[in-house]
């Protein structure tokens, strides 16, 4: 046994990443989840030619038209990009085949305010609000079955097809975003519990919240929250769940925002928040774009 653990542990010592050593068959489990979830455990090469920014004049020119052509085909069009385990590790890709694009250290933020939840028996369950293909929600199962804890839920919300137009009228620090036009960030409810079955984790546990937030968590029949974790982009999807589900937290739980360092419309969404119901409580980086605090 102790072959396997120095193996597994070693995936990111490999990758120059400075890790403890993990004690027990639940933490090694949990580690090679996150590796798993990131897909940094095979190193995928390959990303969307959408993806970049188009430079040249060339394909400024003949990039649109050649996009339409593409789309009404099976074809998907690839180019090689270098596996970089420091840019996956702080989710600074947007990989093509990872159920997860936070990266490893915002895994382990969740994987650590769980077992400060469940050692301090702070109660309530586990919640994200906007999860692409269901990766850190995962994950958040992961660690309540390594643990076995069988009182407490891991809520899915999304609209699971993409963010909402922005409301510019109402919101105004969403005006011109442009996170509704990215077709990879909708992904359907069918594809995310199909993501849960393929590491046997889709039970009576994980309940899932269809729809955009304003409709959606009002009316959830969500008692407690231990684990708020917030990844909506958007000022309005970033309001709407503190709105909604702030409340609901309870004292020695754990807010996490995923998009505050690098979407101004996330950051101002918090801080004004926080301002209004005069939240003090610190608020500490995990990486370059996610953070999170505990309510006192």
């Amino acid at each position: 046994m102790s072959d396997i653990a120095i193996q597994v542990s070693g995936f990111r010592k490999d990758y120059g990443i400075n890790t403890k050593p993990q004690a027990g068959l639940d933490e090694l489990y949990l580690d090679l989840m996150k590796q798993c979830l990131t897909y940094s455990i095979w190193g995928e090469s390959p990303e969307t030619v959408e993806r970049y920014d188009i430079r040249s004049r060339f394909w400024r020119a003949i990039f649109p038209l050649f996009k339409r052509i593409i789309s009404r085909t099976d074809i998907l069009l690839l180019r090689r990009a270098p596996f970089d385990p420091r840019t996956r590790e702080e989710g600074r890709d947007h990989p093509l085949l990872a159920h997860t694009m936070i990266g490893l250290k915002r895994l382990d933020n969740i994987h650590q305010c769980i077992k400060s939840v469940i050692r301090s028996n702070v109660k309530g369950d586990l919640i994200e609000t906007g999860v692409w293909r269901g990766g850190a929600t995962i994950f958040m199962r992961a660690a309540l079955k390594a643990y076995r804890v069988t009182d407490r839920k891991v809520w899915v919300a999304d609209s699971f097809a993409g963010l909402p137009l922005p409301n510019a009228d109402k919101y105004p620090a969403d005006a011109g975003d442009i996170h509704h036009q990215i077709r990879h960030l909708a992904v359907s409810l069918e594809q995310v519990k199909d993501n849960f079955k393929k590491y046997s984790l889709l039970d009576e546990q994980v309940c899932f919240l269809k729809g955009w937030f304003k409709d959606v968590l009002p009316a959830a029949p969500i008692e407690n929250l231990a684990i708020l974790r917030l990844d909506g982009d958007m000022y309005e999807s970033t309001m709407d769940a503190l709105k909604y589900l702030y409340p609901k937290l309870s004292r020695g739980g754990y807010v996490i925002v995923d998009d505050y360092g690098c979407l101004k419309g996330c950051k101002q969404a918090v801080h004004d928040f926080r301002s209004a119901n005069g939240i003090t409580d610190e608020i500490k980086e995990i990486d370059w774009s996610g953070v999170y605090w505990q309510r006192s």
